[in-house]
């Protein structure tokens, strides 16, 4: 669990980014924030990244969301998948 509560953006993202790293793929990953802009954040995030957005609600001040962890990223930012069009 990522406690990203007090974090304003991009900070709950950047963590989120990082904890990522440490979940293996198909894995998942809740967070905790309240930033209220967290929520269209991580709808973006997911979806440039390739993960899915599991969850995304929220209780009183506090948004939750729960990513799946779907594509293995390399450290370098390369993506052996992507093809470039000519």
């Amino acid at each position: 669990m990522l406690d990203a509560e007090g974090l304003n953006c991009p900070l709950p993202i950047r963590e989120t980014k990082k904890a990522l790293q440490g979940v293996r793929t198909a894995g998942l990953l809740e967070i905790c924030a309240t930033d209220p802009g967290a929520v269209k954040d991580f709808e973006g995030f997911c979806r440039s990244t390739g993960n899915e957005l599991v969850v995304s609600s929220q209780e009183g001040n506090i948004f939750k969301f729960v990513v799946k962890r779907l594509k293995q990223e390399h450290p370098d930012g390369y993506d052996p998948g992507h093809r470039i069009a000519r």
